[in-house]
C-alpha cells in the first residue's frame, strides 16, 4: 500500500458529509490512497457519494495506512478510539470539526482527553474557537469541501414556490437524547427538540405570509417518530419528510428552521431564510452565523 494512504474513520453525519466530499475531491485528483472505517450514519453517506467503499475493522484500516482523518461526534467512540490507536502506532491523527460548537467534549471519552496530532476546520471562525478551544494544538483551515458541493447543487435548482403560500422546513436535532449520553439530564439545555418544534408551529404566524406546508426532517440519529406527538396536536398542515435527500428537502422549502444544527447553514448557503426556533429558557443558539433569524426576537416583535 502506498506511503500516501490514509485511513478515513467517521461515523456521525456531520462530520461524514465534509469528510466523504474531501475524499471524492482527492480521488479525483488522485492526491492520495484511502481505506475506510466507517460506521452508523456514515456508511450511507459515503456510498451516496462515492459508491459502496470497502468497510474494514478500525484495526486493519489503521494496519493498511500511514495516517489517519476522522469526523468528531457523540454517537459513537469510533473516532476517538482511531485517534488512540493512531498514537499507539505512531501515526498522525487529524480531526475535522464539522461544527462550531462543543468542540472541547468531543474529545472526551470516560473522562480522558484523546486529542489528535491536528485538527481541520472549515473556515475562519471555526479556527478561531478552536484555537482557543486547544491551545497549543495545530489548527489549520482547509476550507469545506462539503459547502462547495453544497454551492454547487444549488446553482444548478430552480427556487421554491410551486406552492401557494410557503413551505417551511423543521431539521431536527438529537438534543434531548445528546443531553442524556452526556449530562444525564434530557433538558440540559433547557429544551428539546419537541419543545422546539411546539414552539415554532405555537408562532408560526410570525414569518409575515401564509404557510402552505410545514416538513418535518428528523435527524439522522433520531428515532423517526420522534415528532409525532408533537405534530398531533397542531391542526397544520405538518408532515414528516419522505426520505428525501437533505438538499432536496431545502430545495422545495421558503424557510429552514431548527435549533443549532448544520442543516440550517446548508439553508443559508441554498440562500433560504433560516430560523432559530428555540424556545425561551432554552440555551443560546451557539451558531455563528449572523444571518439566522431568530423566532423569540419575531415573536416579541409581534407582541409588543
Amino acid at each position: 500500500m502506498s506511503a500516501e494512504c490514509v485511513a478515513v474513520v467517521a461515523h456521525d453525519a456531520g462530520g461524514a458529509e465534509i469528510l466523504s466530499s474531501v475524499v471524492r475531491r482527492e480521488r479525483a485528483a488522485n492526491l492520495r490512497q484511502h481505506v475506510f472505517a466507517l460506521k452508523g450514519p456514515a456508511r450511507q453517506i459515503f456510498a451516496a457519494k462515492l459508491g459502496v467503499p470497502e468497510n474494514l475493522p478500525l484495526d486493519e484500516a489503521l494496519a493498511m495506512s500511514s495516517s489517519m482523518l476522522c469526523g468528531t461526534g457523540w454517537q459513537s467512540t469510533l473516532e476517538t478510539d482511531a485517534i488512540a490507536l493512531a498514537r499507539a502506532q505512531g501515526k498522525r491523527s487529524v480531526a475535522f470539526l464539522d461544527h462550531w460548537v462543543n468542540y472541547r467534549e468531543r474529545f472526551i471519552r470516560r473522562g480522558e482527553w484523546i486529542l489528535p496530532d491536528e485538527i481541520w476546520v472549515g473556515d475562519a471562525i471555526a479556527r478561531d474557537l478552536a484555537s482557543q478551544a486547544f491551545p497549543g494544538l495545530p489548527v489549520t483551515n482547509v476550507g469545506n469541501a462539503y459547502f462547495d458541493d453544497i454551492r454547487q447543487w444549488f446553482t444548478k435548482q430552480r427556487p421554491p414556490g410551486a406552492l401557494q403560500g410557503l413551505s417551511v422546513l423543521f431539521v431536527g436535532e438529537a438534543i434531548r437524547e445528546h443531553a442524556m449520553r452526556a449530562h444525564g439530564d434530557p433538558l440540559r439545555w433547557g429544551y428539546t427538540q419537541q419543545q422546539a418544534l411546539a414552539y415554532l408551529l405555537d408562532h408560526i404566524g410570525t414569518l409575515g405570509a401564509p404557510v402552505a406546508q410545514i416538513v418535518v426532517r428528523p435527524h439522522p440519529a433520531e428515532d423517526p417518530s420522534n415528532y409525532d406527538e408533537v405534530i398531533k396536536k397542531y391542526p397544520l398542515t405538518v408532515h414528516r419528510s419522505q426520505g428525501h435527500d437533505l438538499f432536496d428537502d431545502i430545495a422545495t422549502s421558503d424557510w429552514v428552521v431548527g435549533c443549532n444544527t448544520m442543516a440550517m447553514v446548508v439553508g443559508l448557503i441554498a440562500g433560504r431564510q433560516v430560523l432559530c426556533c428555540i424556545p425561551p429558557g432554552g440555551q443560546p443558539c451557539m451558531l455563528p452565523q449572523p444571518q439566522i433569524i431568530h423566532l423569540q426576537s419575531l415573536a416579541a416583535a409581534i407582541a409588543a
